[in-house]
């Protein structure tokens, strides 16, 4: 067989799926044809639309046998008996998935499968531990929401303060270009300020913009401590020597950084109880991954300082279900404190930029020495490879910066560039980052060792960007 013009695999995959689908429902059992021929496919061509459709298949045909009661009537997924599942074929899958994910792009069938495989691997997980299944679904309107959780924040029936400080936003320089200022902590308003040589008054900030080229200004605010974005569109980006060096990484990354034995899974009656983790990030995406594992069960401890500034509305959003504490470690005594609940964590998982954390004795490998069989979990904006791997950053930022407020503003009709309507690259980060930590706990249970996951703002945002739009 060969594959000689463009889409002639993309063909191939949507006769197979029609298959599959139809053969459930006709008088000859097509279903185990179509898996098999979409192995043989996923095997000539080593496609990765063809791994992903292999992945959904045998993801969804594991179910099969608890789906269909003996008069034929359909089961609904709560109501299925799930020691009926096929846990070989469910194992195969997510196998698959998780070899698919680590190429380079994700496509339809793909992205329908990591939304399969998430909830299958968190009911696996529980069964892994109890011999108990439990039934997993999403609902898209909740999970809509959920991404604007701060959005919808009351305390005492009242909504958050305004968002932004005076001064954040959209600026045109003097080359017309667009730049983004992030300066919702005091010390990145104070150090754009010194970079600008003005007062922090949106018309001061204005005028010194129109002395500066976008690009000039965007590499001397970064030096200076600021965290801003000058916007690009999407082939500007890619062009960057930046997401060069992301395009051969995948979505998430997961190296073994230690030896150790297996850990146990402690008893508890949720997912994730009786494991500890540490939650040393802030704003948003690093403290929703800790939310999501609180929310399974783990017990989650935030760590932060009086010393570093915080925007409260948010660290009660995203604090839901866990415990918090203050260590400055910039302190022998801070430093002494965290290790000692580094000794009994089960995962550490942190937001600084890279690098941050290591210079205070802290690197995934400095706490795996101190807590053998640990699951370290770095977020970092742009990636931690490529000549922006140090650089701070935020959602709104990686989005002006990698072309999507320029694409939503030409969507949009408007000259500028258009914020997404939530802070998605934050929220499905996180989620992302609490879905490797699982994985990579999950595996340590099995195989032993010290694992380090390694996620980013600027990773997620080109897969998301892949799925299409």
């Amino acid at each position: 067989v060969h594959f000689n013009q463009p889409g002639d695999v993309a063909t191939v995959l949507r006769a197979l799926y029609l298959v599959f689908n139809e053969g459930y429902s006709g008088d000859i059992d097509l279903v185990s044809e179509a898996i098999r021929l979409t192995r043989q496919l996923a095997t000539m061509t080593n496609h990765e639309e063809a791994a992903g459709l292999l992945a959904l298949m045998l993801l969804h045909h594991a179910r099969r046998p608890a789906r269909i009661s003996a008069d034929g009537r359909l089961i609904p997924l709560a109501e299925q008996d799930r020691s009926m599942w096929n846990t070989r074929m469910i194992a195969e899958g997510i196998d698959i998935l998780q070899a698919a994910l680590a190429r380079d792009r994700l496509g339809e069938f793909q992205a329908q499968a990591a939304i399969a495989a998430a909830g299958l691997a968190a009911a696996s997980i529980w069964q892994a531990r109890s011999r108990q299944a439990q039934a997993v679904s999403v609902d898209m309107t909740h999970a809509a929401v959920e991404c604007r959780s701060e959005r919808y924040l009351r305390v005492e029936g009242k909504p958050p303060p305004p968002m932004w400080d005076p001064i954040a936003g959209v600026y045109r320089t003097g080359d017309h270009r667009y730049v983004r200022l992030h300066t919702n902590f005091p010390h990145h308003r104070d150090n754009v300020c010194k970079v600008l040589g003005c007062k922090a008054e949106r018309e001061d900030v204005q005028r010194a913009l129109t002395g500066w080229e976008g690009e000039a200004f965007e590499t001397a605010a970064y030096a200076g401590g600021c965290v801003v974005a000058l916007m690009r569109s999407r082939d500007e980006w890619l062009a960057t020597p930046q997401a060069q060096a992301l395009a051969a990484l995948p979505l998430l990354t997961t190296e073994k950084i230690g030896d150790a034995a297996p850990r146990p899974w402690p008893s508890g009656a949720r997912p994730l109880a009786g494991l500890r983790v540490l939650d040393l990030s802030r704003v948003i995406a690093g403290p929703v991954a800790g939310r999501t594992l609180a929310a399974h069960g783990a017990d989650v401890m935030l760590v932060s300082s009086s010393n570093l500034p915080s925007i409260p509305w948010l660290v009660i959003d995203t604090g839901r279900g866990k415990l918090s504490a203050f260590a400055d470690l910039r302190t022998d005594e801070g430093r002494a404190a965290l290790r000692g609940l580094v000794a009994d964590a089960d995962v550490f998982s942190q937001g600084y930029r890279p690098r941050s954390l290591a210079a205070l004795g802290f690197s995934p490998e400095a706490v795996a020495a101190l807590s053998p069989g640990i699951v370290y979990v770095s977020l970092s904006a742009y990636g931690h490879v490529g000549p922006w791997a140090a650089r701070r950053g935020f959602d709104s930022l990686v989005q002006t910066a990698t072309g999507f407020n320029h694409a939503e503003g030409e969507a949009a009709g408007i000259a500028g560039p258009k914020e997404l309507p939530m802070q998605i690259l934050d929220h499905v980060t996180g989620y992302l980052m609490a879905f490797g930590a699982m994985m990579a706990r999950a595996r340590q249970a099995r195989e032993g060792g010290s694992w380090h996951v390694r996620v980013s703002l600027a990773q997620t945002g080109r897969w998301l960007w892949d799925l299409g739009r």
